[in-house]
C-alpha cells in the first residue's frame, strides 16, 4: 500500500537511521507533506529536508515540511494533523507514522 499524499510524522524518533528509508519511500509514493509534531519537530524537520534536498542536484526531489510544536503535545499533534488534511483533502487520508526500533508504524486516519 502506497503512503497516503499527507503523513504525520512523530518526533522525537528513536531510530535516526530508519529516516531516510522513510523519506525516500515519501519521494517514491508522492507525498506531498511530511508534517512533524512532537518535541524538537524544528531539528527533525531540518533533518528531513537536508535528505530530500541532497545535493541539490535532482530538482524533482520536493516535499513540504512543517514543524508544529507545543507545550502540550496534544496541541501540537492537532497543528499537524490540521495542516496535514488539507493536503490530503481530496484522498481525505492521512498517515501517522512512528519510527520505533528497526521499523517504523503507521496508521491511517480515516476520513474525517
Amino acid at each position: 500500500m502506497t503512503l497516503a499524499h499527507a503523513v504525520v510524522l512523530q518526533s522525537p524518533i528513536y531510530d535516526s537511521d530508519r529516516l531516510g528509508a522513510l523519506v525516500e519511500r515519501c519521494l517514491s509514493d508522492g507525498v506531498g507533506l511530511i508534517a512533524i509534531s512532537g518535541r524538537d519537530a524544528h531539528k527533525l524537520e531540518a533533518e528531513v529536508d537536508w535528505i530530500i534536498i541532497g545535493d541539490g542536484s535532482n530538482p524533482d526531489r520536493f516535499i513540504c515540511t512543517s514543524a508544529h510544536f507545543d507545550d502540550d503535545d496534544q496541541a501540537g499533534i492537532e497543528d499537524a494533523l490540521c495542516i496535514a488534511s488539507s493536503f490530503g483533502a481530496a484522498a481525505g487520508v492521512i498517515d501517522r507514522a512512528f519510527l520505533l526500533g528497526r521499523t517504523w508504524l503507521k496508521y491511517r486516519l480515516p476520513k474525517a
